[in-house]
């Protein structure tokens, strides 16, 4: 019996010598067979000690209570510091209730579940999960132990998508990207619904992201009302692409917001009806009126495109003419404000991003799946937005010349 004892306890000094040992060999602190395993052990079984110490004391208090300890029980604990033997004390009428690792725990779950929504915050599927934390710490979870830690979102995610917003963005861009879902056993495509702020400190902020079945000016009309709920009292310029009906719908709820179309997407829009032969001239044509030093001298250089290409491309120019107002606001401001709002390439580029995320991903499983790898992907992205943009403190200073009383700046004296 004493021989028994002396194999199972721990002698720090041991460990210790051992330890920077097993140091300088390279053996790893943590996972498999880590340094550090042994060390987590006896903390866990001091305290477990402890708090069967505390509760025999207080049968003792009792002299009709006639439990006493009864031994040891041994389970096998996982966790990211490794794999190990946790043996647990027991007592005859079986009323202890340790605490620091509960009856049939076999996880320590915090730094697991931390663990986990790391990796799916990467965008690794539940298999590749499973299978990076057996091979790093030796420990097997199932894909439904790994749902049920992202399940952990949900409420996360709901309070995130009904936060209070600020009063007033200078500017916004909204446009949507598309995902495939499997519902009732068919994949259909559905857009998530992007909209991407810029508070008046000069900051990015993911404002929300919805879903439907299609994009469509109706939707939009939905989303622009939440914004309202959620505390937006007005948007000075918004970005957004050719979407028909879409600048109506943003006029519906916010009438004083300046309505400013992607350049780009109209661009991209006109070459598709400009046969191949012809689009390098037409482009080269139509860069002196998206690029024209003022508002006059675009619609000069429009007239001109339209008297060489108007019998050939119809439908271009009449594109360009219908969608002129909402085309051309970008040409009243300095360089500065044009290159921010004269494409929605700063939402694109926040796609782009998402996109990384996803990538893995043929089909979602349902809309609630979609929704946690972007909110993860948001908050992964949104990481790197803590400095204003480029020359912000000259941007909003003109945007309240333009602007006149709309913007509630804060001056420090």
């Amino acid at each position: 019996m004493e021989v028994e004892k002396k194999d199972h306890s721990f002698n720090f000094e041991d460990f210790k010598s051992q330890a920077i040992s097993d140091l300088k060999t390279g053996k790893s602190l943590i996972g498999k067979d880590g340094i550090l395993t042994p060390l987590i052990k006896e903390f866990l079984e001091a305290a477990l000690e402890g708090e069967m110490n505390a509760h025999m004391a207080t049968c003792l208090e009792d002299p009709e209570n006639q439990n006493r300890r009864n031994g040891k029980s041994s389970k096998t604990m996982q966790s990211p510091m490794g794999s190990f033997e946790l043996e647990t004390p027991r007592d005859r009428e079986s009323s202890f209730d340790p605490q620091i690792v509960k009856k049939r725990q076999t996880v320590l779950n915090a730094s697991l579940d931390n663990k986990i929504l790391g990796l799916y915050a990467l965008g690794m599927s539940y298999q590749d999960i499973a299978s990076h934390l057996k091979e790093m710490y030796d420990f097997d979870v199932s894909p439904a132990t790994i749902s049920a830690v992202t399940d952990k979102l949900i409420p996360i995610i709901a309070e995130w998508r009904s936060r209070p917003l600020e009063a007033i963005y200078p500017i916004i861009f909204m446009d949507g990207m598309y995902f495939k879902s499997r519902e009732n056993g068919k994949v259909i495509s559905k857009v998530l619904y992007n909209i991407l702020g810029i508070n008046q400190e000069g900051r990015k902020e993911i404002l929300g992201f919805y879903v439907a079945e299609s994009e469509g000016a109706h939707f939009w009309l939905g989303v622009l009302n939440d914004l309202k709920q959620r505390g937006v009292q007005d948007i000075l310029i918004a970005c957004v692409d050719g979407l028909t009906g879409f600048p109506e719908a943003i006029k519906g709820v916010f009438p004083q917001t300046e309505i400013q179309l992607c350049i780009v997407h109209q661009i991209r829009n006109s070459l598709k009806y400009v046969a191949s032969k012809n689009q390098k001239e037409f482009l080269k044509d139509l860069k002196s009126v998206y690029q024209a030093p003022n508002k006059e001298n675009a619609e000069h250089h429009l007239l001109k495109l339209e008297e060489k290409w108007g019998e050939k491309y119809p439908m271009v120019l009449k594109s360009w003419h219908i969608n002129w107002e909402n085309l051309s606001h970008y040409f009243q401001y300095s360089g500065e404000i044009r290159k921010l709002i004269y494409t929605t390439n700063a939402i694109e580029g926040f796609h782009r991003q998402v996109r990384k995320f996803t990538k893995t991903k043929g089909a979602f499983t349902s809309e609630m799946a979609l929704f946690k790898l972007v909110y993860c992907a948001c908050q992964k992205i949104a990481e790197k937005w803590n400095q204003p943009l480029q020359n912000w403190a000259l941007t909003i200073s003109q945007l309240d010349v333009y602007f006149e009383g709309r913007l509630k700046l804060e001056l420090n004296n």
